[in-house]
């Protein structure tokens, strides 16, 4: 079997789309609204096009992972431009064999190149942190309303640059979703049954948990 990467083409979409929805389906909520964000985000302003790449095996598309730009501001209101991928995902069929970590390893370089200084996410640290990611706290960046979520999860790529300063987090406007289209989205696709999975206790859990 060969597993390459490579950017994401428009004939793609479609494919993305389903194994999006795969992946994250009863994972963080009954159903998921996955697949939607990966639909609209690449018609946004803030799309990072040339970031966006999939995982194919023998021909098939088994992952996938977008990004979008994001910003931190400090209390001078000075702002330094990142980068926040999401979603990322794996065919649940060949997950923890390595191919989420080779499309986050592929595209973090594609980032150094850019020229951002960090990637930030909202993410499991459980799932990250192996990565180089430490908490956002690790460089005094918190969400806008001056917390630190255990959840929020910086890779540093250009050493000390958010030393000195308080700086506060924010993602693009993208992430933020109306779940009456969600759903009007989804019943685009073959119906799946919405459960109630031990996983998304964990999210809950996890998106109340703050650091100190």
């Amino acid at each position: 079997m060969t597993l390459t990467i490579r950017p994401e083409e428009k004939s793609d979409f479609e494919k993305v789309g389903e194994l999006t929805r795969e992946a994250f389906w009863n994972l963080y909520r009954p159903g998921c609204d996955e697949h939607y964000l990966a639909h609209t985000m690449r018609d946004h302003p803030d799309f990072l096009g040339d970031l966006a790449h999939v995982a194919v095996l023998d021909g098939v598309i088994v992952g996938s992972i977008l990004y979008m730009k994001s910003h931190v501001q400090n209390e001078r209101d000075e702002q330094i431009e990142t980068a926040t991928f999401g979603p990322l995902c794996v065919d649940p069929r060949l997950q923890r064999q390595g191919i989420g970590t080779q499309l986050i390893e592929h595209t973090k370089r594609l980032v150094i190149g850019k020229g951002y200084p960090a990637i930030i996410i909202l993410g499991d640290p459980h799932n990250y942190c192996k990565h180089g990611f430490k908490n956002g706290k690790d460089f005094n960046i918190s969400s806008t309303d001056g917390r630190f979520p255990l959840g929020l999860l910086v890779l540093e790529l250009k050493k000390g640059v958010f030393e000195d300063h308080r700086w506060r987090f924010k993602e693009c406007a993208a992430y933020e979703l109306d779940p009456e289209k969600v759903e009007a989205y989804d019943r685009r696709f073959p119906g799946k049954e919405k459960e109630h999975r031990y996983s998304q206790e964990l999210f809950g859990m996890m998106i109340r948990a703050y650091l100190d």
